[in-house]
């Protein structure tokens, strides 16, 4: 099945800048997470989106991709960074004509030589203020380990595996076939050996022959401050085993960050509305406005109107690279009283007797703006 197009995933025009990528990223990795969303397809379509977010906000990723799509002409027949196995001067072409004509020179893999283990996918839920600050916690993951019995050769202790008698240790049986077009060589992975060239006669019992057992390990997890919703930390070494005494793969942690009732997160940036009265905005007031840093003063101006914004330098969320600490943004609201006595209600028309129906400046520039909008001006 081919892939979509990364600028139509994230629902994008191809001249999209830095910012409306990772707004786009945001918005539909939340909408599809896994742990929020709950439909069958949901999982694909957060990987489809981490994968278009990470070749389109990388400059020279996203230059190869506006030139190739999802071809790479350095891999032969395999996509768009896909590691293909595909390999030989050509590309590719050279490991399929040993495989369909017998050529030689092509490349075998050994299948006793070292290998990584696989990698590991963990998601953690954090809280806002964890995601902001940072903390350090344990987790517990489900993973493949060397068995200790037979200490990953899946023999019997005091018996050694043996070169498997199908194929003679390559781990590739070839299957020849006369066709029209000459003599055809398929090669494939040995159905007696799993292809790794070896037998085990006398099996582990603990392991049963694989030489791994299921266990839960605990992890320390160090989550530096800052880290944001669908970012991802490796810890290297912590994922599956090696094979024949190859490296373990890695773990990663892909973190989840709950919302918060008051504030919102954009990047580095903190964004909150507070409410003040309507004296407040006319005349002018010191109010208390929370942070994630404590509590802080800021001065209201007199004459405030509803929806101006203030900033509070340093107040936001610290980088996660360690490049300074982002702002917040407070955007304040007029509250218009719905339940007002007598005395009140008396009070405010006094107010409107004295300031007089005629609007002031900045009323009448804007009905006179209104005007000219409706004459066509």
């Amino acid at each position: 099945m081919s892939k979509r197009d990364f600028y139509e995933v994230l629902g994008l025009s191809k001249g999209a800048n830095k910012d409306e990528i990772k707004k786009a990223y945001r918005k539909l990795s939340k909408k599809y997470h896994p742990d929020i969303n709950k439909e069958a397809d949901a999982a694909d379509k957060f990987k489809e989106i981490k994968e278009a977010y990470e070749v389109l906000s990388d400059d020279q990723k996203r230059a190869h991709y506006d030139q190739f799509g999802h071809t790479d002409p350095n891999q032969g027949f395999g996509g768009f960074g896909g590691g293909s196995d595909f390999g030989g001067g050509f590309g590719g072409f050279e490991d399929i004509f040993n495989t369909f004509f017998g050529g030689g020179g092509g490349r075998r893999r050994d299948p006793n030589a070292p290998r990584q283990g696989a990698d590991l996918q963990y998601t953690m839920t954090l809280s806002f203020e964890d995601a902001v600050f940072g903390k350090e916690t344990e987790i517990e993951i489900p993973r493949e380990e060397t068995c200790e019995t037979c200490h990953g050769s899946g023999a019997k202790p005091g018996t050694k595996p043996e070169t498997c008698s199908h194929c003679k240790g390559a781990g590739q049986l070839n299957e020849e076939q006369n066709t029209p077009f000459g003599r055809i060589v398929n090669r494939r992975v040995c159905h007696y050996c799993n292809g790794t060239g070896k037998e085990i006669k006398d099996k582990c019992t603990t392991c049963g022959g694989t030489g791994k057992v299921q266990k839960r390990r605990k992890i320390s997890v160090k989550i530096p401050a800052g880290i944001d919703d669908g970012q991802q930390l490796r810890i290297s070494g912590q994922g599956e085993p090696g094979i024949n005494g190859g490296p373990a793969g890695d773990l990663y942690v892909v973190f989840h960050v709950r919302s918060h009732e008051f504030f919102d997160r954009d990047g580095d940036d903190i964004y909150c509305e507070m409410p003040i009265t309507f004296v407040q905005s006319a005349l002018g007031d010191e109010i208390e406005v929370p942070t994630l840093h404590g509590k802080v003063k800021l001065k209201i101006p007199a004459g405030t109107q509803t929806g101006t914004r203030f900033r509070l330098k340093g107040k936001g969320v610290p980088n996660v690279r360690g490049y300074g600490t982002g702002d917040q943004h407070i955007k304040v609201k007029v509250v218009t009283p719905t339940r007002l006595d007598d005395r009140q209600k008396q009070l405010l028309r006094e107010f409107a007797e004295i300031s007089g129906s005629v609007p002031d400046e900045q009323q009448e520039s804007f009905f006179d703006k209104v005007k000219r909008a409706f004459k066509g001006e």
